[in-house]
């Protein structure tokens, strides 16, 4: 059988194209187009002569000419300034090819011309070959399918644009360009080479291709495209050998093809597709095995490895590897792009920035946002493209000895281009930045770099943060908050001076200790104090119907104006005659730094955590007993006088209960009729005195109206708060804590009613501004 060819050469006729002229070579099937250098003809010249004013349709932008993508090709390149295009093609008939000996079959029930050869083979498989036979004498001989039909034919093209204005310059052309032919116009000899060259091209296609890529390299002056579609190369078809060759490549014109189990006998069919698979498949080193929806190869000794495709897993590893490279390369252009180095240049460098304050000149860059957008749409087709390989990978790997190895890169979060942004700006002192680390305030290097670390600027913001940068150094403060204070170029918490200059506070004993003391009666923790009473006297008996007032008071003002007290424990001896049915009841009221009674506080004894009287027998025959309700370092109290109500109530035993009870006595203008009579022996404060400088604390204050510097007022507002919180911690129990400073200030101090108010006034204000500031409601005592 022999295959015909045809030729044919398209382009437009000369009245459909005044400007083009058709050149024919005189080689049966080639056709050269040359184009005049006008290549665009605005339609008003159309219209101006009869002739050409039918071809207006062809030429306006809705004609179908304009359309055509070669028009839009030829125009892109004039407007470059390639005004001329010499075209050359061939072009083989297309043939429909159909299987005749199957046709025969089909409609005239004849058997089939199959060959001698082909025959014997099936006639040596037997009736039960293996599939290995089947593969040795059938596949590998002939192959899986046979073909049922296919079209051929097809086209091959060369195109040359070319700019005459720069092929005309001497300089240019004169380089490796061959000249043919001794004119002495360069553009004429240049012409006629590409002329020779485009004549030459289905001669000797790589020697033409390689001259003419020379010329558009060396001059600029030429743009080569080549186009082939169909029988690429091919000029006769005399054998079905070529079919392959000349099939045309498109969706209209498909292969059929039909497997070549349909020409064997019935038994051997089944045998035929197994074999077929499994070489096809496990490429002859194993039998295709399918269960379950699962399909593997079942190796043969010689190769265990036959599930494992090593070529294309390699394949696959290496097309991740190269995701991951492309991954890295768009993250590096968009820390290399306009937008990311105009936000870096943006950003100030007269203060520390944080990753909270580039997060904020982030979000006001619409310009970094949207480029950050673009990579993470460009990320996400690679992360898709990724995901789809390591499926596959894994199918692949299934029943491998050996796991895929790779690494899926992750998206770096907002977070890291912010720290990132830190790293440029602070640790980029040598070739490679290192790694910013805002806790520490650092720089992690690279190996390989001693130093990258820059000047780091001081942090603004509140507390220990700078309220400014020194002018002359930006990496120290130049001032700080308040309540801080700047020391060596950093903000430290300003911490009030000692107050052991106004009032001393470090003199508290342990709680064993105390006991201890207590137990033992030490006089070397008694406070000496003044027992007044109009009611009764001490070591006299007396008629405890009445109350009785008495109080202890140190008169300090008078006496010890360098100290004020502290009360641990109180403690009485009382006597009662014998057999008395009396219990004492005493109400207690402490006053913390003098002035009138209405200023004490009232002493909960047995409340809540409140401690109680404890009693201990002295003399069994007296029947005298030791009193003490002692406070501790936990109830512990400024003291100054402490009033002491007695009272009395009778105690009888209820006989329906065994139970002891109490009620108040009736009152006896008969004396016979006595219950009883008390007394008592002692009446002691134990606890200690404290240096106390009035004075000084006056000085104190003065300077909140006087200051020298504002750091002496904020040094003095600073002592007098924690003198404040002191002498209040102290303060009794309750749900309100008393306010004692103000009763220190108006007793100790001997300070008016409006100064109080308006140091404590100025106290609150200050405490306000400092960091973590506490703020606590307090109950007035002292008026």
């Amino acid at each position: 059988m022999r295959w015909q060819r045809s030729s044919q050469f398209r382009g437009l006729w000369p009245e459909a194209a005044p400007w083009a002229v058709l050149l024919a070579l005189g080689v049966p099937g080639w056709v050269l187009a040359a184009s005049a250098t006008v290549a665009v003809v605005v339609p008003e010249q159309h219209a101006s002569s009869a002739a050409q004013a039918p071809l207006d349709w062809l030429l306006t932008d809705r004609g179908p000419f304009h359309r055509a993508q070669e028009y839009a090709d030829f125009m892109e390149r004039y407007r470059q300034g390639f005004t001329t295009r010499y075209r050359i093609y061939r072009e083989f008939a297309r043939w429909k090819v159909n299987n005749l000996a199957l046709e025969r079959k089909d409609f005239f029930s004849l058997p089939l011309p199959l060959a001698p050869e082909f025959v014997r083979n099936i006639r040596l498989l037997g009736r039960r070959p293996n599939l290995q036979q089947v593969t040795e004498n059938l596949i590998k001989k002939y192959g899986t399918h046979f073909l049922l039909s296919a079209t051929l034919g097809g086209e091959e093209s060369l195109t040359i644009f070319v700019d005459k204005r720069k092929l005309g310059r001497k300089s240019e052309t004169s380089g490796g360009v061959p000249v043919v032919g001794g004119s002495g116009n360069s553009s004429a000899v240049s012409l006629e080479t590409l002329h020779q060259l485009a004549a030459s091209y289905f001669i000797d296609r790589e020697s033409t291709l390689r001259r003419l890529h020379h010329i558009q390299i060396a001059t600029g002056a030429i743009k080569v495209t080549e186009t082939r579609t169909g029988p690429l190369g091919c000029s006769n078809y005399d054998n079905l050998d070529s079919v392959s060759s000349v099939l045309v490549q498109s969706p209209e014109n498909k292969v059929q093809l039909l497997g070549l189990q349909v020409l064997l006998p019935e038994h051997l069919r089944e045998r035929f597709v197994a074999a077929a698979l499994s070489y096809i498949t496990c490429s002859s080193e194993g039998e295709l095995v399918c269960r379950e929806n699962d399909c593997w190869c079942k190796c043969s000794p010689t190769f265990p490895e036959c599930n494992c495709p090593d070529a294309d897993i390699q394949s696959m590893e290496d097309s991740l590897l190269q995701i991951q490279d492309s991954w890295a390369t768009h993250n590096r252009q968009f820390e290399e792009s306009e937008e990311f180095q105009a936000l870096l240049k943006r950003l100030p460098s007269d203060r520390f920035l944080n990753s909270t304050a580039i997060s904020q000149y982030w979000v006001m860059d619409t310009n970094v946002q949207h480029r950050y957008q673009q990579l993470g749409g460009s990320l996400k087709v690679l992360l898709k493209k990724m995901h789809r390989i390591v499926r596959r990978l894994f199918n692949l790997c299934k029943r491998c000895h050996r796991q895929p190895r790779f690494r899926l890169p992750k998206e770096r979060p907002l977070s890291f281009w912010w720290n990132r942004i830190q790293s440029l700006l602070y640790c980029g002192e040598s070739t490679l930045p290192g790694t910013f680390l805002e806790q520490s305030h650092s720089c992690t290097c690279p190996y390989d770099q001693s130093s990258c670390q820059g000047p780091i600027p001081c942090a603004l913001g509140e507390g220990s943060a700078c309220a400014h940068c020194a002018s002359d150094n930006t990496t120290r403060c130049g001032s700080c908050n308040p309540g801080y204070v700047l020391a060596q170029g950093l903000c430290r918490p300003e911490v009030a001076e000692s107050l052991e200059n106004f009032l001393g506070l470090e003199t508290d004993l342990q709680d064993l200790e105390l006991k201890y003391l207590l137990q033992k009666r030490d006089s070397r923790i008694e406070v000496h104090s003044i027992f007044i009473s109009n009611d009764m006297r001490l070591g006299s008996w007396f008629d405890p119907s009445w109350r009785k007032r008495m109080l202890l008071t140190l008169k300090s003002n008078k006496y010890k104006p360098g100290l004020v007290h502290v009360m641990l424990a109180l403690s009485l001896q009382i006597c009662l005659t014998k057999n008395s049915t009396l219990e004492p009841v005493m109400a207690i009221y402490v006053n913390p730094f003098g002035g009138s009674h209405s200023e004490s506080w009232f002493m909960p004894v047995n409340e809540g955590n409140f401690p109680d009287w404890e009693r201990t027998n002295v003399d069994a025959a007296a029947q005298c007993q030791n009193w003490t309700i002692t406070l501790g370092n936990r109830w512990k109290t400024f003291f100054e006088t402490v009033h002491v109500y007695l009272r009395s109530r009778i105690k009888s035993l209820d006989d329906s209960s065994n139970e002891t009870i109490y009620y108040e006595p009736l009152e006896m203008t008969d004396p016979s009729k006595n219950l009883g009579y008390m007394k008592i022996n002692t009446l002691q404060v134990f606890g200690y005195s404290l240096p106390f400088d009035p004075d000084a604390i006056r000085d104190l204050i003065l300077q909140l109206d006087y200051p020298y510097t504002q750091g002496s007022q904020d040094s003095a507002l600073l002592q007098l708060i924690e003198l404040r919180d002191r002498v209040n911690l102290l303060s009794p129990p309750g749900k309100v804590r008393l306010d004692l400073f103000s009763c220190l200030l108006r007793h100790r101090l001997k300070l008016a009613n409006n100064e109080v108010g308006r140091i404590q006034s100025s106290l609150r204000a200050f405490n306000s501004k400092l960091p973590n500031p506490v703020e606590y409601e307090t109950g007035k005592l002292c008026s």
